[in-house]
């Protein structure tokens, strides 16, 4: 596996992380979670070294599985984590990045993913309460101590990034960016070329559409993935952005590809301190996706499929419109 460096901060991981959101939340009824430690360890033997977790996929239990299932392997590997939730009763109902929870979360969050620091700590949504610069300072102290390496931030605006940075050096900042989500290029993915960043996109597979396994048809579950709420994921939304899947089809067939290795190679190609964490709970799916990161495009086939894809109007957007309001302040 090919390893890539996260903007100026020196840390360096495999060109492809391991997104494990979806062996515990947001995506149907929890698997096996024997299974899930055997594909995370899977993962490691096939040179992944970068998995991406958070207080609030389960609530809790999904740090727990990540904790667990790299103890063997625990300096060998970055797990990022995430804080910035609040909760009532075991479930997550808003938003809260004090600095007194902050450093909560630290200390609970290490002894669920049993390690002694945490390798990259992002705040998972901007709290409108908190002035970014407490929430850096904090992470700061937490890293001058010892509990904390590196900081990043999740969704958020070129303005916000600069002035975290200013007061904590951010490592990496994560957002949703694939072929279907392209916004960050207007201004966050410039703001990170400036000031030696890294960029970590979730989702590089459009949340599963790109592979080409949903169509109108695909029912969701309303009570465990929240697939069943984004207005992308409609029959009619899904039937009309069909046109899209068909061109990656067309384009990997001529290189004896998959569509999702298409889309994933795509987005590895648009700048070296990229690395995205594709999802899955199946061990062909990520050995599938792993294979993205050896392939070559030439320019010309890159400027041909962005041409293409230009010609292309998806429907139905990212978020309702209540958690579009969570994101890019």
């Amino acid at each position: 596996m090919q390893k890539r460096k996260l903007g100026n901060s020196g840390l360096e991981v495999s060109a492809i992380g391991l997104g494990c959101m979806g062996m515990s939340y947001h995506r149907g009824p929890a698997p096996d979670r024997h299974a899930m430690i055997k594909l995370i360890r899977k993962a490691v033997e096939h040179g992944v070294t970068f998995f991406d977790t958070a207080e609030v996929y389960g609530p809790f239990i999904n740090e727990e599985l990540v904790g667990e299932s790299l103890s063997p392997f625990r300096t060998e590997v970055v797990i990022a984590t995430k804080f910035g939730s609040k909760f009532e009763n075991g479930k997550p109902i808003g938003l809260d990045s004090r600095p007194e929870h902050i450093r909560e979360v630290a200390e609970e969050s290490l002894k669920r993913l049993k390690s002694e620091s945490i390798d990259l700590f992002y705040q998972h949504r901007f709290d409108p309460d908190v002035p970014i610069e407490d929430v850096a300072g904090t992470v700061k102290d937490l890293i001058r101590q010892g509990k904390v390496k590196h900081f990043g931030l999740c969704e958020v605006s070129a303005q916000t990034i600069r002035r975290a940075h200013a007061v904590q050096p951010l490592t990496t900042v994560q957002s949703e960016y694939s072929l279907m989500w392209r916004q960050p290029e207007e201004e966050v993915l410039p703001t990170l070329e400036k000031l030696g960043i890294g960029f970590v996109p979730y989702s590089p597979l459009g949340r599963g559409y790109l592979s080409g396994t949903l169509n109108e048809d695909t029912k969701f579950d309303s009570g465990n993935d929240n697939r069943a709420t984004l207005p992308r994921f409609t029959a009619e939304a899904m039937k009309a952005n069909r046109v899209m899947v068909d061109l990656l089809n067309e384009i990997g067939q001529r290189k004896g590809v998959t569509s999702s290795q298409v889309a994933l190679a795509w987005v590895l190609a648009q700048k070296p301190w990229i690395v995205p964490i594709p999802g899955t709970t199946k061990l062909e799916r990520l050995e599938e996706n792993l294979r993205s990161a050896d392939l070559e495009f030439t320019p010309e086939e890159w400027c041909d499929l962005n041409h293409a894809l230009s010609k292309i109007n998806l429907q139905g957007d990212r978020y309702p419109a209540d958690l579009e309001k969570l994101v890019g302040h």
